[in-house]
């Protein structure tokens, strides 16, 4: 079963070849207006609908929305529809922080046991606020995404979720090592819970939103909102919509604010504008420059890309998209949200959002290139159960060849040897590859559910053709020829 293992290490590759930020660099021809590039490119993404906010010289100079807001609906994207923003949350988790350090209530290389007394003792006790904030803390991009608890909508859902994880080790030593990490955040969530004696949503929205006059925007609250704009997974060549638009508590530091595309422009005017307002400007810029050796281009809540001189950060939630992109030197910024989730190869988001970047900020951009590799690939595990069927119908039918294979050693190996190969193809496929990208199964199926059942369906497939040959081999009428 080689070519089994040749498609996880196409996934492998795939998986390790995209990180959580991808630079923008050049492109020839890129459409002159970003009305040319929605135009040009949104067919192909599938999305729904997007809503876009552009900064220029510190002001808001455009702003849209178009499409719907859920798939068969007639409720239009506006630069006003909230959208879950993803990892763009945690950018609002460090400010909070920040504010929090300005205030004299927390120290940026205090311990976090300082804060947080269920550390105490625990092995991540002495992780500092700034490894947290920089994610040089050591916790995996697998812990991150790791779910251990389920959320119940109560006010505790944050602090019973980190409670949950004290008594795991960061995977890597403290301060040696950066990797993206969701724990990391909603640690930092709880943190300032525990410091501000009040729950994150609370604090965020009466330090944050209110300050900054983001009337649209509210943190994700463990309820329903029929006004966000839905999420849609992909789903085998197109998209289908999630269930209700509800909202997590415990994901809100890393991910769970929701805010509209004119809210956000208001907010990155106000990380630019050099000014002392809900933190200080020097406050500002120490959040939008590398953080230590260790984490050279990511400060405090926030990509740098010291070269290109861009700030930024991307976001990924089920069925949402999103691009935040400073140029704090010329007061320049954009951000774009989209109600769709990127495919493996069809789709995908990805030349849409950067497209509008680089248009809006007159930044180069090559476009993505040639995605025929990824679709092959998501082909290839598509098409594996089918041929998977197709061969145990042929095995069927030609039965008595199969049982004659019990005749000599040779024989007996074709058919046992299957089993084992089949057997690890269907753990590498499963559970191996999902945790090098950093996201187990669980979370995969949630983001992106056609490429976790053809995983699933390639690996149980492959299992069920072997043992279906040995049932084969060893019943029926010739089982003692």
């Amino acid at each position: 079963m080689r070519h089994l293992f040749a498609v996880a290490a196409a996934v492998l590759g795939l998986a390790l070849a995209v990180g959580p930020a991808a630079a923008i660099a050049a492109p020839t021809g890129t459409p002159s207006s970003i009305d040319e590039v929605i135009a040009a490119e949104l067919p192909a993404s599938g999305a729904p609908g997007l809503a876009y906010a552009v900064v220029t010289d510190g002001q808001v100079t455009e702003e849209s929305g178009t499409g719907v807001t859920r798939k068969g609906s007639e409720t239009p994207v506006t630069e006003h529809t909230p959208f879950l923003i993803g990892s763009i949350s945690k950018s609002f988790t460090a400010l909070a922080v920040m504010q929090l350090v300005e205030a004299g209530d927390v120290d940026l290389d205090g311990a976090l046991a300082q804060y947080l007394d269920e550390f105490a003792g625990q092995p991540a006790a002495d992780v500092t606020v700034r490894e947290l904030l920089s994610h040089t803390s050591g916790f995996s991009t697998l812990q991150g995404n790791t779910r251990r608890s389920d959320p119940t909508g109560a006010e505790d859902d944050l602090a019973q979720a980190v409670a949950a994880l004290t008594s795991e080790a960061p995977a890597y030593e403290p301060g040696t090592r950066w990797e993206y990490s969701n724990t990391n955040y909603q640690i930092l969530g709880r943190l300032i819970e525990a410091v501000a004696d009040t729950t994150f949503q609370e604090y965020v929205d009466a330090q944050i939103l209110e300050p900054v006059g983001m009337a649209d925007s509210f943190v994700a609250d463990g309820e329903v909102h029929p006004e966000i704009a839905t999420g849609h997974t992909p789903w085998f060549w197109t998209k289908r919509s999630i269930g209700e638009n509800s909202t997590d508590r415990v994901t809100a530091p890393q991910g769970g604010i929701v805010a509209s595309a004119h809210d956000l422009a208001l907010y990155l005017a106000m990380m630019m504008n050099g000014e002392d307002d809900i933190l200080s400007a020097d406050g500002k810029a120490q959040m939008m420059r590398p953080a230590s050796p260790t984490s050279p281009y990511y400060g405090l809540g926030w990509y740098v890309d010291p070269g290109q001189g861009t700030v930024g950060h991307t976001g990924s939630t089920p069925g949402v998209e999103t691009q935040a992109t400073m140029i704090p030197a010329g007061d320049d910024a954009v951000v774009v949200l989209v109600n769709a989730g990127s495919g493996v190869g069809f789709g995908e988001t990805t030349q849409l959002r950067y497209a509008i970047t680089a248009t809006a900020l007159d930044l180069d951009y090559a476009g993505e290139g040639s995605r025929w590799a990824q679709k092959a690939l998501f082909l290839g595990l598509a098409l594996a159960p089918l041929i998977y069927l197709a061969s145990m119908a042929w095995a069927w039918f030609r039965r008595d060849a199969v049982r004659k294979k019990r005749s000599n050693v040779a024989g007996l190996f074709s058919l046992w040897f299957p089993l084992l190969t089949t057997a690890v193809a269907a753990w590498v496929v499963i559970r191996l590859i999902p945790d090098l990208m950093g996201a187990p199964l669980a979370t995969l199926r949630v983001f992106q559910p056609d490429m976790a059942l053809v995983m699933v369906a390639t690996g149980v497939g492959g299992i069920v053709w072997a043992a279906f040959r040995l049932v084969i081999a060893y019943t029926g009428r010739d089982a003692q020829t």
